[in-house]
C-alpha cells in the first residue's frame, strides 16, 4: 500500500509535468515502443545516430539491471524571485523548465518551459521580465544568444547566429548586456555590447588579442564593466571597460609572473572590485583592488586553501565565499565592514557552488552536491546561519545513505610529491582483492571532486569494481605551482603520477592490482591512452571518452580562439621543440605500444577532439588487440542526448565485465 506521501509526491509530479503532458505522453509511447522493440530482440538498438565496430550486442536484460541507477536528479538553482522570498531552480534537457518553490522543502512548481533543446544555461534580467539563455543546437559549441520574454514566452534570436556567444552579462538597470563572442572565422574572444534588447543594437566593445576575454560585472551605475583577459585558463588579467567607448584600463598589477584573475565584482559604493587570484600566494584567496590607487587588500590574508568562488550581497555588507579544502567544500560569510567571520552551519560532506544572493541580502542560496546527493537546494540566513533545504533530489527510491563515500587517499609519486584522489569502495558483500577502475578527469586544469556517480554506482554495487579518481599535477585546487607542473615538456610526468597510483595500489591489500583498467575523458582520455602505452603491462585495458590522441593533431585541428589558450598549458607546436616532444609522445605514435583492449567513444561534431584522432587510433591497433569504437554522429565533446548515453554506459559496462572481471 502507498504511503499518503508517496500519493501526494506522484500527484505533484503529475503536476510538475502538466504544461506539457501532450509533449510527455507523446515521449513516454516512443519510449516504451522503443523498449518494447528491443525486448523482442533481447537486444538494446544503438539508434539511428550510432556507429559501433567490435562492440557485441547489448542485452536487454543489462539495460533493466541499470535502469534503477538511471533516475536520480536534483533540479539546480536558478536564482530568487526578485520580488518575493521565492527560488526557482532549472531543468535544462529536450525542454528548458524554470520552476518555483514557494517556501523550503514544497514540491517545485513549473512557473515557464522553453521548447528548445541544447540550451546550456539562463541568465535572468535583475527586473525578473526577461531571461537570456545560449544555444548550441548542433553540438558543435557554436553558441547562440536568445531573449526569452518571461510573460509572453516569445524568443528573440539576440547574436548573429554564426559567432559562438556565451556568457552573457545584465547590466543594472536591465537595459543592456555584455557577453563573449568569438568570430566564425576569427581568434580569440571579444566582448560585444547589446545597447538594448534588440539584435539591431548590437555592437562590439573590447577586441581580444587572440585570448579569451570574459566580462563580469557592471559598476552600480551602469558606466564601467570589469572583465578578465584569459591567456590560458589558468592565467589571465582584470581590467576596466568604459560600456560607452570601450576603452580598457589594467587592474590588475603588471609583472613577470604568470597571475590568475577571476570572477570580478564592484563593491556597493563603486570605488573597488573583489576578485579571486593567486596574485603574491600560492593558494587563490580574494582580494579587494581600490580602483583610486590599485591597493590591493586580501581575504583571507594567509590562504590554506583555493577560493572556489564567491558572491558579494547587493547591500555590499556580506561577502559569502567556498574555500577548496582538499576537494571538499567550506562555506564562509564575511562581515565586510567588521571584517569578521559570522557563523555558519554545519552543512553535509559535499560539494557547494552557484551562491546567489535574494534581494535584500538577507539569504544566500547554494547547490550541494555529494556521493549521496546529485543536487539539493539550500539557502543561509546571512545573520544567523540557519540553513534551510529548499529542494531535495529525486533518488527514484534508492536508499542513497547506503552508496559509498569517498575517500581520501594519498600516495608520494616519482619526485617526492604527494598525490591524492578519492576512493570508492564497493559493498562489504564483496570479498577478495577488487578489480579497480582509475578515471582521470579532463582539463588539464579541473579537479575530480566527490560528486553523485549516477550510472557509476552500478559499477560499484553490481559488479563490486572499485573506483580511484585521481587528481595528478596538473589539476587545480591545490596552489599554481602544483597546476604548471605538467606544462609543456613536463606532460609526462603527470603519466608518471598515474604510475606511482599502480604502484600504490598494488600496495593495498583490499585491491586487485592484476586486475586495472584506465579511462578519462577529453584531456583525461589523452592521460588514459598515454599510460596505455606506458603501462600495458600493468593494465587490463583502456576506455577513452573524446580523448586526444595526439597534442599536435589537436592544436592543428582545435577550433582558432581556442588553440592560443591551450598553448600555454601544452606548449606552441610552433616551436621545433615542443612539435618533437609533442610527435613523440602522442598515443596514436606509439599505437604499437598498446597491448590490451580499447574502448574508444567520439562525438562527430566535436570541435576539439577531430573524428580523425580517433578513427586512426581505432586503425592503428584494431589488428592486434580487441577495439570497440562507438561514433555518435550527432554529438560534440562528450555524449549528451539520453539514447547515446545509456549506449555508452551498456558498452562500458560490457568491456568492463569482459577485459576487467574475466
Amino acid at each position: 500500500m502507498r504511503s499518503r506521501a508517496h500519493i501526494k509526491r506522484l500527484v505533484g509530479y503529475w503536476e510538475y509535468f502538466r504544461p506539457c503532458r501532450t509533449v510527455a505522453l507523446t515521449v513516454c509511447f516512443v519510449v516504451l515502443i522503443g523498449t518494447w522493440t528491443s525486448a523482442q530482440g533481447q537486444v538494446v538498438s544503438p539508434g539511428k545516430n550510432i556507429e559501433a565496430s567490435g562492440v557485441p550486442p547489448i542485452p536487454a536484460s543489462l539495460a533493466k539491471d541499470v535502469e534503477p541507477y538511471k533516475g536520480q536528479y536534483g533540479l539546480p538553482l536558478a536564482g530568487w524571485n526578485p520580488t518575493r522570498r521565492e527560488i526557482w531552480l532549472k531543468g535544462l534537457s529536450s525542454v528548458t523548465w524554470v520552476s518555483r518553490v514557494i517556501t523550503p522543502g514544497f514540491m517545485p512548481m513549473p512557473s515557464m518551459y522553453i521548447r528548445e533543446g541544447g540550451i546550456y544555461d539562463i541568465y535572468f534580467q535583475p527586473q525578473g521580465k526577461y531571461l537570456v539563455y545560449t544555444r548550441d543546437a548542433a553540438g558543435n559549441e557554436i553558441f547562440h544568444l536568445y531573449l526569452y520574454d518571461m510573460g509572453s514566452g516569445n524568443t528573440t534570436l539576440l547574436s548573429d547566429g554564426k559567432s559562438r556567444s556565451t556568457e552573457p552579462v545584465w547590466s543594472n538597470a536591465g537595459d543592456k548586456i555584455v557577453y563573449s563572442s568569438t568570430p566564425a572565422s576569427g581568434t580569440g574572444v571579444n566582448l560585444r555590447l547589446l545597447d538594448r534588447l534588440d539584435p539591431k543594437a548590437d555592437r562590439p566593445l573590447v577586441q581580444s588579442s587572440g585570448t579569451y576575454l570574459k566580462a563580469y560585472d557592471w559598476s552600480p551605475d551602469d558606466k564601467q564593466i570589469v572583465f578578465c583577459d584569459f591567456s590560458s585558463n589558468t592565467t589571465a588579467t582584470v581590467w576596466l571597460a568604459d560600456s560607452t567607448s570601450g576603452n580598457k584600463t589594467l587592474l590588475s598589477p603588471k609583472g613577470d609572473q604568470a597571475e590568475f584573475y577571476d570572477n570580478p565584482q564592484f563593491s556597493k559604493d563603486g570605488k573597488g572590485v573583489y576578485v579571486v587570484t593567486d596574485h603574491d600566494s600560492d593558494m587563490r584567496r580574494i582580494a579587494y583592488i581600490e580602483l583610486a590607487n590599485r591597493k590591493i587588500s586580501y581575504v583571507p590574508s594567509d590562504p590554506k586553501w583555493d577560493v572556489d568562488e564567491f558572491q558579494l550581497s547587493p547591500d555590499g555588507k556580506t561577502l559569502a565565499y567556498i574555500t577548496n579544502e582538499d576537494g571538499i567544500s567550506r562555506l564562509h560569510l564575511l562581515d565586510v565592514v567588521a571584517g569578521k567571520e559570522r557563523s555558519t552551519p554545519q552543512l553535509p560532506i559535499g560539494i557547494i557552488s552557484d551562491l546567489k544572493w535574494n534581494k535584500d541580502s538577507s539569504e544566500v542560496a547554494f547547490n550541494f552536491k555529494s556521493p549521496q546527493t546529485p543536487n539539493d537546494v539550500y539557502s543561509v540566513n546571512s545573520q544567523t546561519g540557519k540553513a534551510e533545504l529548499w529542494a531535495k533530489s529525486e533518488t527514484k527510491g534508492i536508499d542513497t545513505s547506503k552508496l559509498a563515500q569517498a575517500e581520501l587517499i594519498h600516495w608520494p609519486t616519482f619526485d617526492g610529491r604527494t598525490v591524492s584522489g578519492f576512493l570508492y569502495r564497493p559493498p562489504t558483500k564483496f570479498t577478495g582483492k577488487r578489480p579497480v577502475i582509475i578515471d582521470i578527469h579532463g582539463g588539464p586544469d579541473e579537479q575530480y571532486r566527490p560528486t553523485y556517480n549516477y550510472e557509476g554506482n552500478y559499477f560499484l554495487n553490481a559488479l563490486g569494481v572499485a573506483k580511484i579518481y585521481p587528481n595528478v599535477r596538473g589539476s587545480t585546487g591545490y596552489g599554481k605551482t602544483f597546476a604548471h607542473l605538467d606544462d609543456g615538456l613536463r606532460r609526462e610526468d603527470a603519466v608518471k603520477d598515474i604510475g606511482a597510483l599502480l604502484d600504490w595500489i598494488k600496495s593495498q591489500p583490499y585491491l586487485d592490482s592484476d586486475r586495472v583498467m584506465i579511462e578519462g575523458g577529453s584531456y583525461g582520455g589523452y592521460l588514459a591512452l598515454s599510460a596505455a602505452y606506458t603501462y600495458s603491462d600493468r593494465i587490463r585495458g583502456t576506455i577513452s571518452d573524446s580523448g586526444i590522441t595526439s597534442l599536435l593533431s589537436d592544436a592543428e585541428h582545435t577550433d582558432a580562439w581556442r588553440r592560443d589558450i591551450e598553448r600555454l598549458e601544452f606548449g606552441d607546436e610552433r616551436d621545433p621543440k615542443i612539435r618533437q616532444f609533442m610527435e613523440n609522445t602522442a598515443p596514436v605514435a606509439n599505437a604499437k605500444k598498446i597491448g590490451k583492449p580499447l574502448l574508444m567513444f567520439q562525438g562527430g561534431n566535436d570541435p576539439r577532439v577531430p573524428i580523425s584522432e580517433a578513427s586512426s587510433l581505432v586503425a592503428a591497433t584494431k589488428d592486434r588487440i580487441p577495439v570497440w569504437y562507438v561514433l555518435a554522429k550527432d554529438e560534440g565533446h562528450g555524449f549528451t542526448q539520453q539514447q547515446n548515453r545509456d549506449y555508452k554506459t551498456y558498452a562500458t559496462i560490457l568491456f568492463v565485465k569482459e577485459f576487467l572481471l574475466r
